[in-house]
């Protein structure tokens, strides 16, 4: 795998707040959360190549789903537009910009989730930009949902989350799709596992990839998965 070159940029805060945990290797409670900070935002702004796109036109994010590739097999998973279509713009963006190809999952906790999304393979990476929550009760955190890190409110880029079982996370996630197929895939990832290519599909099946394959990550924060 080609590794992305972002450089030491930004790093994971480890913190632990009224019975849940944030990001941190070696942490063993019952939940496990996903968090991600940076050092300051003009930090961000300078070193990024991207910028949030806001929200797509609806024939940009509306009845889409997400391939991943993987040597193991493919991951696919369906797009929630309606409740979380900042979130989903964002994903679609990334992946139209080449963004995920060649990432991989930098953390895997068993019966909980796979995380992937980090252009620095450590947990510490990002797109150089944060975005808004999209909270809601329409989904829970139940196997095969697909939502993102953060590290408090209000912080997402680039880095998500695979639930492998249902577990009762706070509402602190924005929830922003489903796995459709490929969870027996799903279960079978290890860390350091690659996304080979990732790719935004209309339900009927055509490819909607726009942009450059393989573009180079110079970017901010990164989220992981702590227990």
């Amino acid at each position: 795998m080609k590794k992305q070159n972002i450089g030491p940029y930004f790093y994971v805060s480890l913190l632990v707040l009224a019975g849940f945990v944030t990001v941190g290797a070696g942490c063993t409670t019952q939940e496990e959360l996903i968090q991600e900070s940076d050092i300051s935002d003009s930090q961000v702004t300078e070193q990024s190549m991207y910028s949030f796109p806001g929200v797509l036109d609806d024939s940009q994010i509306e009845n889409k789903i997400v391939r991943i590739e993987t040597e193991n097999g493919d991951i696919v998973f369906e797009l929630f537009a309606d409740t979380a279509p900042k979130t989903v713009s964002n994903f679609v963006y990334l992946a139209n910009q080449g963004y995920f190809n060649g990432l991989t999952f930098h953390r895997r906790v068993e019966d909980f989730v796979i995380q992937g999304g980090d252009p620095m393979g450590n947990g510490m990476g990002g797109p150089g930009y944060k975005f808004e929550d999209e909270l809601n009760d329409e989904y829970q955190y139940d196997r095969g949902i697909v939502a993102m890190a953060n590290s408090g409110p209000d912080t997402n880029g680039s880095q998500f989350f695979i639930m492998l079982a249902d577990n009762p996370l706070p509402k602190a996630y924005s929830i922003f799709g489903r796995v459709l197929e490929g969870m027996e895939v799903v279960d079978e990832i290890g860390i350091g596992d690659v996304m080979t290519k990732v790719t935004i599909e209309s339900i009927d099946g055509s490819n909607e990839a726009e942009g450059e394959d393989g573009a180079e990550v110079e970017g901010d924060t990164g989220a992981s998965v702590a227990k």
